[in-house]
């Protein structure tokens, strides 16, 4: 029986980063960038105005200037701007060569072709320099940033259609048994809906890996064999859900135990049987199926791979106090379900046992009590995983 901590650096030793790759900015919302980027121009581009108004010589000030002309917010090389006159000029348009101000509207009194202005201006006011936010060559973003919309704006800003990012693993789905229908499905006596396959895409997705295909599997190893080589197709790695007891049926075991797969137990509680196999290249993980032995499996031994592999931050362990007592079996780690309170506690929800699935919905922490604990007692310190 191996360790919680052996099998988690087992699973480790399979389970690879899958590198990185270059994606358009639109589809890169919440990606990691792999290295820093460099703005390959400056901003703004050019000179513009900040304000709608007149672009003016600061030295001619104050007085009354015959209007010269106007420069619009579009395409345009407008002629410098003569000593002693003013030309109209719009919010984001090219200031003239020769101007070093811009008068907002506002602060003019304009009487045909003329405008006056009655106070001094300050050389570079409402001028939004070049390069005055970022100059070509400077870090526009740094390497390991998660993306989010003002970072792909500043990407589009300097001209950057594509980005590099930490590449997605894709991970195949594979549940097992006979006995599992479809949600939304009428089951007859021994039939149980599928809650596996859905779960284990949902935690996929929140770990930043995609679902590469995801396929339900009954009691036949024909079918298992054939599901297998369609996901080592698809996929960086492949989950499997199910059937790795030592009983009859074990359609997982049967499949891949002859292939080389490791098969054993674990020694924690739930979640205790386990398997690891590679399959045509592909690493495989199959977890328990019982549903909260499936679930756990895959925060404490992939859940941590995955966020780190796509750049997320781990999730929150920290330290609480127990509200009641806790009896635990000796030699096993348990995962006990629980629900954080305030002034740093944590109560149990429901048991230990691994077919309590709405009490593990009704959770938002793991209890977590080392294999050499066999009981704690109210007030006592304990880990918790948040969910």
């Amino acid at each position: 029986m191996a360790t919680v901590d052996e099998h988690v650096a087992h699973v480790a030793s399979l389970v690879r980063p899958v590198g990185r790759e270059t994606v358009a900015i639109d589809g890169a919302l919440g990606r990691v960038t792999t290295d820093a980027v460099l703005s390959p121009v400056d901003l703004p581009l050019f000179r513009n105005s900040q304000m709608d108004g007149f672009a003016v010589r600061s030295a001619d000030l104050p007085g009354t200037l015959p209007i010269a002309g106007e420069v619009s917010a579009r395409p345009s090389d407008p002629a410098a701007l003569e000593p002693g006159t003013a030309v109209r000029i719009m919010t984001g348009a090219v200031v003239p060569e020769g101007a070093d101000a811009i008068v907002p509207v506002e602060d003019t009194v304009v009487d045909g072709d003329r405008v006056t202005i009655e106070r001094v201006r300050t050389p570079g006011e409402y001028v939004r320099g070049r390069g005055s936010d970022v100059r070509q060559g400077d870090e526009l973003l740094p390497a390991g940033l998660r993306l989010a919309s003002r970072h792909l704006a500043v990407l589009a800003a300097a001209g950057l259609a594509t980005v590099d990012v930490r590449a997605l693993t894709r991970i195949a789905i594979i549940t097992t048994g006979s006995e599992l229908i479809a949600p939304g499905a009428t089951p007859v006596l021994g039939q149980v809906f599928d809650s596996n396959g859905t779960a284990l895409a949902a935690a996929v997705r929140a770990a930043g890996a995609v679902v590469a295909s995801r396929v339900h599997v009954g009691d036949d190893n024909g079918a298992m064999l054939q599901a297998l080589r369609d996901a080592a197709a698809a996929a960086d790695l492949i989950i499997t859900s199910g059937g790795i007891s030592m009983g009859d049926y074990e359609v997982v075991r049967e499949t891949l135990e002859p292939l080389g797969a490791r098969v054993g137990t674990v020694a924690m509680q739930p979640g205790g049987p386990q398997a690891t196999a590679v399959f045509e290249g592909v690493p495989v993980l199959c977890f328990p199926g019982n549903p909260v032995s499936t679930q756990l499996s895959f925060e404490v031994f992939l859940a941590p791979l995955l966020r780190e592999a796509a750049g997320l931050p781990p999730a929150l362990h920290e330290t609480r106090r127990l509200v009641a007592d806790v009896n635990s079996v000796p030699g096993k780690r348990q995962f006990l379900r629980g629900r954080a309170g305030d002034g740093g506690t944590v109560a149990l929800v429901a048991g230990p046992s691994s077919h309590l699935v709405a009490g593990l919905a009704a959770s938002d922490v793991l209890v977590v009590v080392p294999e050499d604990v066999t009981g704690l007692k109210a007030g006592d310190s304990v880990e918790v995983w948040h969910l």
